[in-house]
């Protein structure tokens, strides 16, 4: 029997979305497009949560909206009525996207007088976290109802988010979630977080994160 040698292979099975990725976001710095890449569970609220952040960014910043979804919509006609510029992304079954996905989305959208673009990315917490879709800065939505124990459950997710919005603190009292603990928990994947409890519904909060998110844009932009 012949002798073989055993090779390991420490190149990561996305090296070649992390160069694409690298590659767009040299391409916005130079177009001074700030990219927001948004995640969450579904149902948590991220259209709600955007509907604020247009609301609030308004007059301050130009912004954009790329709706990724499986299928429908629902959430692009939302956005579109606060003229905001608008696109719906279909991923054709996949649960996530990726940088060249992205990077078609904004192709299709245009890019030209935006200083903002966000994207809403596929509703859930694991597979959007493994793909660098070529953002600035990465956020993501954790709702009340969703409980206190995800940044456990979900670690990736969690470390490779620049900011956390807790929201729907509004029905704090009617569920069982410690905001202690899922801060905690939280700066123990990621100790840099930045985090931002806030009610979509009843806008409390909002503004500090706006304010976080529009130092973001300039820094990049500036």
């Amino acid at each position: 029997m012949r002798d073989f040698q055993i090779y390991e292979i420490k190149q990561s099975v996305f090296e070649n979305n992390d160069r694409e990725a690298d590659k767009l976001r040299t391409e916005l710095k130079k177009e001074k497009t700030f990219l927001l890449n948004l995640m969450s569970s579904p149902g948590s609220g991220k259209t709600t949560t955007l509907l604020r952040t247009i609301d609030g960014l308004m007059g301050k910043h130009s912004m954009g909206i790329m709706e990724a979804d499986i299928d429908s919509d629902v959430d692009a006609k939302t956005i579109a009525e606060t003229g905001v510029r608008t696109i719906q992304l279909h991923t054709g079954g996949m649960c996530h996207l990726d940088a060249g996905m992205t990077r078609q989305g904004l192709e299709e959208m245009g890019t030209e007088g935006l200083d903002l673009v966000v994207l809403e990315n596929v509703g859930n917490l694991v597979c959007p976290a493994e793909f660098d879709t070529g953002a600035v800065k990465n956020a993501m939505i954790l709702s009340v109802p969703e409980g206190h124990d995800k940044p456990l459950k979900y670690p990736l997710m969690f470390s490779v988010c620049d900011a956390l919005i807790i929201n729907k603190i509004d029905v704090l009292p009617y569920f069982d979630f410690d905001m202690d603990k899922v801060i905690g928990f939280s700066r123990r994947r990621n100790p840099n977080i930045q985090i931002f409890p806030i009610s979509a519904k009843t806008g409390e909060g909002v503004e500090a994160w706006c304010d976080w998110l529009s130092e973001q844009v300039s820094a990049w932009n500036g």
